[in-house]
């Protein structure tokens, strides 16, 4: 790890003038992802701006939503007895991520920034187009088992490794962010980005904007939700393939429905095809199947992340089954 400054911004606008003012440098918050990357030497910032003194870490019920400040702990939004009633799809998610120490450092906000776990983008003697552009794409024809299956590219089928996002995909979040322009608010659908031919940009962010909070629109899933993970071993794995259903169900009839997957793409991908199908339908376990063969469609393996193609079709079914009979 090279040398570095730090320094502790006091406001929003700070930190953003802050970074602003050069682009080597990088805001930190829990570090839980960052300095990881900084000890193996992938990033090397010149600056860190401190964000922890910033008022972000509330989580406001207000008028047909919640918002969840961008500094709230992962484990504090996991716990929170509201956060449960009123969106436990979001709180089961957060509570499958990491370990719990983890979760008591990690924020909102960095959850969503954080990097790919793909073993190329971690080892610097290996071609990654995310980490050095143009310098090639090492799982393609390499060790590629928890690569995508989805809206990969010739240059990148990383996947992004977040639970919480997953959920939040599911939910219509939006993301708040604040940069030298002002305000403004991104679909959370919109704020990860397809690898294509720039796979080093990770989302829809500005280098010089911060995250200030999430928001989520009241909804009715409150009672049939489940996540489904599912990974090498219980803890502090990252999912091969993960499966966030909400489901709004009036006499045996799903009114409707959210449903998203982790693991598969280079960002949280949305099954809006399935949603589309299951809306007005009897609930059934051939449904669940057919909307599990329907979710698989387009998807493409790389050799040894084929069998995502069956574990996805098989998991997309489990969890709707699971969140069904609540």
């Amino acid at each position: 790890m090279k040398n570095f400054q730090i320094i502790k911004a006091l406001s929003s606008s700070s930190a953003v003038t802050g970074k602003a003012k050069d682009n080597s440098t990088m805001f930190i918050a829990g570090g839980t992802n960052l300095v990881d990357l900084m000890k193996k030497n992938v990033v090397a910032p010149d600056k860190l701006v401190d964000i922890n003194g910033l008022d972000l870490k509330k989580i406001e019920f207000l008028k047909g939503k919640v918002s969840i400040g961008a500094l709230a702990k992962n484990s504090q939004v996991a716990e929170d007895s509201a956060i449960k009633e009123k969106h436990p799809l979001l709180a089961l998610a957060l509570a499958a991520g990491a370990s719990q120490q983890i979760r008591h450092m990690a924020t909102v906000g960095g959850n969503m920034l954080q990097k790919t776990r793909c073993s190329y983008y971690y080892n610097t003697d290996m071609p990654c187009n995310k980490r050095t552009p143009k310098s090639g794409c090492g799982a393609i024809g390499g060790a590629n088992r928890m690569s995508a299956i989805f809206g990969a590219s010739d240059s990148c089928i990383a996947v992004h490794p977040s639970d919480m996002c997953v959920a939040l995909a599911a939910l219509d979040a939006t993301v708040l962010v604040e940069g030298p322009k002002g305000k403004r608010e991104i679909n959370f659908t919109d704020f990860h980005r397809l690898p294509g031919n720039t796979p080093e940009k990770d989302n829809t962010l500005d280098s010089r904007e911060l995250i200030t909070a999430v928001e989520i629109p009241d909804n009715n899933f409150t009672k049939n939700v489940h996540y489904l993970k599912v990974r090498d071993r219980t803890s502090y794995a990252f999912a091969l393939v993960s499966v966030a259903v909400a489901l709004d169900i009036k006499n045996n009839t799903i009114n409707d429905a959210r449903l998203a997957m982790g693991g598969v793409a280079h960002k949280p991908w949305r099954l809006t095809e399935t949603e589309k199908f299951l809306k007005g339908k009897t609930i059934s376990e051939d449904l669940f199947k057919q909307a599990g063969h329907l979710s698989m469609k387009g998807a493409k393996g790389y050799g040894d992340n084929n069998f995502k193609q069956t574990l996805g079709e098989n998991a997309v079914a489990e969890a709707l089954a699971i969140a069904a009979s609540k």
